[in-house]
């Protein structure tokens, strides 16, 4: 498996983040082909303290092809036209590998 992940910073408004996050930019994001699953996650501190991190959302994807593919769809492209219209300075993204050490 495969995952995009995004990683947000606190956004000010964290009541108007919140609102456009989960009933806008989700529900577009949830129409990418391929996407397997998609968990979000809200940070509420780290052992050092509080985090710089506001929220986390994993996208799984069955490979990197299948995640390349994705991403080259008209729904991919509205995800990500959004993600930058609403979250473009909050947002890190990374791609990562599942792990498996026998």
């Amino acid at each position: 498996m495969v995952k995009l992940i995004a990683l947000y910073k606190h956004p000010e408004d964290k009541a108007a983040f919140d609102d456009h996050y989960f009933n806008t930019h989700t529900p577009i994001t949830k129409k990418i082909p391929g996407l397997r699953k998609m968990e979000v996650t809200r940070v509420v501190g780290s052992p050092m303290g509080e985090s710089e991190y506001y929220l986390m959302c994993e996208m799984y994807y069955d490979d990197n092809d299948s995640l390349k593919k994705a991403m080259k769809t008209d729904e991919a492209k509205a995800s990500g036209k959004d993600l930058m219209g609403f979250a473009g300075n909050l947002v890190t993204l990374m791609i990562g590998e599942e792990a498996n050490e026998d």
